[in-house]
């Protein structure tokens, strides 16, 4: 299969299956998180030694492999598993221990500013956001037991209705004031409702489904619990907004940030009404999805 500037081999596909088990098994099969907390200590460690796979399978099909960024996708996930193994037993009150910020850290600027970016192909960068996705799944779920993350993406009647009903306070604030900045500009043709659809889904389960698990279940989780629920909720969206400060733009984008922070609390709210990521990322993905078919 072509068309993307590469060839959809067997090898990438076998990578992309393997780069979204983790993920699918958290979020959908909770008896398999159940599993893997009950292996022995050693074996716990070690098991996401096995993200590096993909890494090996993108990179032999395309003549890629680098022994150093090898290591980094083999070491990182078992040290992430270790740090939080340690936060586990430090704190088990999980009030957030400094490791589960240090964690926190490396993962959002990794991702944020492409620091392995260049370990992939042209167009694959994906398998490195998603990668950094699997390790912080395996370290803060199955080694941390985080608590009150709510990645369970069996969508409910209610995690719908909770979502749009943040996008709905939501959107005209940000369309009122996006226009008034000239951040946004609304497309003179409407969208076709094949684009919306397929825009949501990519949407939803490739940006907001990662986002919201790092910002809402794990960052606002964790601050909650230091800082209070409101100050936790202005935080992470502050946090969220300056994630988006070298977006389509070569400088600070001051207006990105500031729409994007704003979301951050409609995003916060969403989730921390039942603590349920699928409620947060349909707000997510419904900002998303209309901003790029009709207003970027």
């Amino acid at each position: 299969m072509t068309g993307l500037g590469f060839t959809i081999g067997p090898a990438l596909i076998v990578a992309a299956l393997l780069t979204l088990t983790p993920l699918i098994a958290a979020a959908v099969f909770p008896g398999v998180t159940a599993w893997a907390q009950r292996l022995p200590l050693p074996v716990r460690l070690l098991l996401p030694i096995l993200l590096c796979v993909p890494y090996v399978l993108v990179a032999r099909e395309f003549g890629t492999l680098h022994w150093e960024w090898l290591l980094l996708y083999a070491l990182l996930p078992v040290a992430i598993a270790v740090l939080l193994w340690r936060a586990l037993r430090t704190d088990r009150a999980q009030r957030g221990d400094w490791r589960d910020f240090l964690i926190l850290g490396i993962l959002g600027l990794a991702v944020d500013l492409r620091w392995f970016e260049s370990a992939w192909p042209p167009h694959l960068a994906v398998f490195n956001k998603m990668l950094l996705l699997d390790a912080g799944i395996y370290g803060f779920i199955v080694v941390r037991q985080l608590d009150g993350v709510g990645f369970d993406l069996r969508l409910r009647l209610r995690d719908i209705l909770t979502g749009l009903r943040e996008f709905a306070w939501y959107a005209p604030v940000a369309v009122a004031l996006g226009l008034g900045m000239g951040f946004l500009h609304l497309h003179a043709v409407w969208p076709r409702p094949v684009g919306l659809v397929a825009g949501f889904l990519f949407t939803f389960s490739f940006i907001a489904i990662p986002e919201e698990l790092f910002f809402r279940g794990w960052m606002q989780n964790l601050l909650e619990r230091r800082l209070g629920r409101i100050p936790a909720l202005l935080v992470t969206a502050v946090l969220f907004g300056l994630s988006h400060f070298n977006k389509r733009a070569a400088h600070f984008n001051w207006r990105y940030v500031a729409l994007a922070a704003l979301a951050g609390i409609a995003y916060g709210r969403a989730w921390r009404r039942d603590r349920r990521v699928g409620a947060s990322a349909i707000t997510h993905a419904c900002v998303d999805t209309i901003w790029s078919q009709w207003l970027r």
